[in-house]
């Protein structure tokens, strides 16, 4: 199996990942750069659920589509402008975690809460304009706001992550989710007090980022195991 062919089956089961885990249903999508190019292989205007390796489009920064039949999801330009300003950038994730969108429309930062929190010790930004981002300058604007973090929060919207490969991309999604839900639950048993929630101050979450990377083939595992034995939409 080629490298290429390799990077289609990340892409698919990534995809699965999102829709299976609940992280978005009809809608949402993951890619992954082709290496050393401005190229990235990403699903067709349909659930993540559905999507298939050998059904994937190519398509490019400039959000040109170089290969591939269909139309790709219109928010598109998301990944092709994160990939045009992040060299460092090799999988992207956009995705409708619900309680993550929650935590945008209560004007609560994202805080570190546990563990796998610490992934986003530098913060997570939000950004503010509501609204699908279907064009060039919005897909800027998206990674204006994001600036070098792992992840971006989108007010009423969902949450864009981005990492070395699209494994790691799609860890980091189900991280922030897991985070978020967590966060929720101590705000609300503080009785919505944030006073009252022990977070991890800097130094404790610098000590725990140390176990991040060595666990993302584990969570990879896992997911893809999930997504495989879990129906669509079950």
């Amino acid at each position: 199996m080629s490298t290429e062919d390799e990077l289609r089956g990340d892409v698919a089961a990534a995809n699965r990942i999102l829709e299976r885990l609940g992280l978005s249903n009809a809608f949402g999508h993951a890619s992954a750069r082709i290496p050393g190019t401005n190229r990235f292989f990403f699903p067709t205007r349909r659930s993540p659920g559905l999507a298939e390796a050998d059904k994937l489009l190519v398509l490019d920064t400039d959000g040109n589509q170089l290969a591939g039949e269909g139309s790709p999801n219109t928010e598109f330009w998301i990944h092709a402008r994160l990939y045009a300003a992040r060299a460092d950038v090799g999988g992207i994730v956009h995705a409708h975690p619900p309680a993550c969108i929650c935590l945008t429309q209560i004007g609560e930062p994202h805080r570190v809460v546990h563990n796998q929190g610490v992934a986003f010790i530098e913060g997570v930004p939000v950004y503010e304009r509501i609204g699908l981002v279907r064009s060039r300058e919005l897909g800027d604007l998206v990674t204006t706001a994001m600036g070098d973090s792992v992840a971006v929060m989108m007010r009423g919207h969902g949450i864009t992550t981005a990492g070395e490969d699209v494994r790691t991309a799609t860890v980091a999604a189900c991280f922030l989710e897991e985070s978020v839900e967590l966060q929720l639950r101590m705000l609300a048993a503080a009785g919505g007090n944030a006073a009252r929630m022990r977070v991890f101050d800097r130094e404790e979450a610098k000590r725990g980022s140390e176990l991040v990377a060595p666990i993302v083939a584990r969570a990879w595992e896992y997911y893809s195991m999930v997504a495989q034995m879990r129906p669509l939409g079950g």
